[in-house]
């Protein structure tokens, strides 16, 4: 079935599920489908950049070994066409390396195989509620450090006068590190602060942690704003 699409019969969100094993694909479609997702399945990658351009889903199951084109270029090329739409990605045990590479390029959120079903769908539904969630009107707020300002209202961040290209993850963080300066957190307080969950890898805050200090560090490797505590995980410096 490689390059087709099929679609399952069912209402609410849509999930695109791209894997080359069928029998991987058809468990996770079964498991979303109970959860009152709309399945699409994909059996590489040819055919998961056709069944987005066909009819854009909600969110990407994406398995990172894939025939023809690779897990890691399919989400590079869904990134570039649509900065906004979720990505997890579907990861062997062994390929920590292609994990945080998938992550650096903007993925969502990742599951290790072998992996629970449930626990895959409390993460497609988490990563949902996050990318959903609506802006909620409040008083005007700016936070400034130096040269660098976030209309948190408007959600543009500006360093010297020119905005930065902030995934929404990458602002929020951002946002609660500036909201509570001096403080340090752990990776498992921001993974609950900032992403919601109570569970998962906490390598995805390393990751986040890395694109944001290159985004709004002058050095990234001699970080000024955002310093590591070592033990315990970050802190927020005002400049």
């Amino acid at each position: 079935m490689a390059g087709r699409a099929l679609y399952a019969r069912t209402m609410g969100q849509r999930v695109l599920v791209v894997d080359d094993d069928p029998t991987v694909s058809d468990v996770v479609r079964r498991y979303l489908e109970r959860a009152d997702f709309e399945v699409t399945l994909a059996a590489d990658g040819h055919g998961a950049l056709d069944a987005v351009a066909a009819r854009r889903p909600d969110l990407v199951v994406l398995d990172l070994m894939l025939p023809g084109i690779d897990g890691l270029e399919v989400c590079r090329r869904l990134r570039g066409r649509d900065p906004n739409l979720p990505i997890v990605m579907l990861t062997a045990l062994g390929e920590e390396a292609d994990r945080v590479l998938g992550l650096s390029l903007g993925a969502d959120d990742y599951v290790t195989k072998p992996f629970s079903p449930r626990e895959l769908v409390l993460r497609v539904q988490s990563v949902l509620r996050r990318a959903s969630r609506p802006v909620e009107p409040g008083p005007a707020e700016t936070l400034r450090d130096g040269d660098l300002a976030v209309d948190v209202g408007r959600r543009v961040a500006r360093l010297r006068g020119a905005e930065l290209s902030l995934t929404v993850r990458e602002f929020d963080l951002l946002i609660f590190l500036m909201r509570n300066p001096g403080r340090a957190f752990r990776r498992g307080e921001l993974l609950e602060a900032v992403w919601g969950w109570t569970f998962g890898d906490q390598s995805t805050v390393t990751v986040h942690m890395r694109r944001l200090r290159e985004k709004i560090e002058d050095d990234p490797a001699m970080p000024r704003r955002i310093v590591t505590v070592w033990g315990v995980g970050y802190r927020y410096e005002v400049t």
